[in-house]
């Protein structure tokens, strides 16, 4: 059975592909945010972040007509996006290690009471990723944030499964000191 991809931009995509400035315009209004905050996990740095969203477009509206919609034009621009954000970390030397993987304490700890504690600790925890090392902070934004398995991140930054599991684990475990340090300084 095929996947069949329901885009709902595929009009403006289909102008955008004719020339038209004013569809371009309406796709980068419509994914924007989403495409910043996608390099911004990824990376760290919101001028870096911003950089790539705009190289990002750039490329994307270049190649809009290779496009061939067999996919949403969303998904398409997130490829471009990520791409482009690990390749920048690849430039700042990103230090991989490829060792066993280890077992790790449960984040989520107890439940939440409501949706305003709730919205508190992703914040925290959106806080502590900010201060993790960018191997880490790299994989664990791939893999909880953006939802890539362990094998699509090892093909996107040229690392096996295993290390990706290793890495991921390494930075549950980073951000959990962090959370524990932060809740006893506070």
């Amino acid at each position: 059975m095929e996947a069949v991809y329901t885009d709902k931009h595929y009009d403006l995509v289909v102008e955008c592909k004719q020339g038209s400035k004013k569809a371009c315009y309406e796709l980068y209004r419509l994914y924007s945010k989403a495409m910043l905050n996608v390099a911004f996990r990824i990376v760290g740095n919101i001028g870096e972040a911003e950089d790539i969203l705009q190289e990002s477009f750039l490329d994307a509206f270049n190649k809009v007509k290779d496009f061939r919609q067999d996919t949403t034009f969303g998904l398409w621009l997130k490829q471009i996006v990520t791409n482009r954000s690990i390749n920048l970390l690849r430039k700042r030397k990103m230090d991989m290690v490829d060792l066993d993987g280890e077992q790790i304490e449960n984040i989520a700890g107890e439940e939440p009471e409501d949706d305003e504690e709730v919205q508190y600790k992703a914040a925290q925890v959106k806080e502590a990723i900010k201060e993790l090392p960018e191997g880490y902070r790299l994989v664990i934004s791939l893999y909880l944030l953006e939802g890539y398995d362990h094998e699509e991140i090892g093909q996107i930054l040229d690392i096996s499964e295993n290390t990706s599991r290793t890495q991921f684990l390494r930075a549950k475990r980073k951000l959990i000191e962090i959370l524990n340090r932060k809740r006893i300084t506070s």
